[in-house]
């Protein structure tokens, strides 16, 4: 139970669950699995088909685009989420830079909870589109 404990409070701090209320992030937190990676593990690769989304609870990982590196994530951050909405290939290769704990998010899990918190599925919508709109503007090298 402390596992879901954990995740529960994770939720609280990343930005595509942190506009849900504590009983929705209960019911996110008792979906997901949680997975512990060695630094050096590839949790992603650019093109190859991917179905889940990644929350970190603790670590790093680094995200590079054909060899070149265009993100970090470390607690709180997610990814993934793209392929868990549509089923599409990963856009970038993710590798844990240190140790990571992870929570994963399934596409079952999310019908589940689209399902049993349709509210959900607006604030996760709100967050992807900003996450959109913000990497609309990055410039481009």
């Amino acid at each position: 139970m402390r596992k879901k404990a954990s995740a529960t409070q994770a939720l609280a701090n990343v930005p595509l669950f942190s506009q849900c209320t504590a009983r929705e992030r209960a019911q996110i937190g008792s979906l997901l699995a949680q997975v512990r990676v060695k630094d050096g593990e590839v949790l992603c690769r650019e093109g190859k088909p991917g179905r889940e989304c990644f929350i970190v609870s603790e670590g790093h990982a680094k995200a590079s685009l054909k060899g070149r590196k265009i993100a970090e994530f470390g607690p709180g951050a997610f990814f993934g989420e793209m392929s868990l909405l549509d089923g599409g290939p990963r856009t970038a290769t993710i590798v844990a830079q240190t140790p990571m704990t992870l929570y994963v998010l399934s596409p079952s899990d999310l019908a589940t909870l689209v399902n049993k918190f349709p509210t959900v599925t607006t604030k996760m919508l709100r967050v992807l589109a900003q996450r959109l709109r913000s990497a609309d503007k990055a410039p481009t090298h």
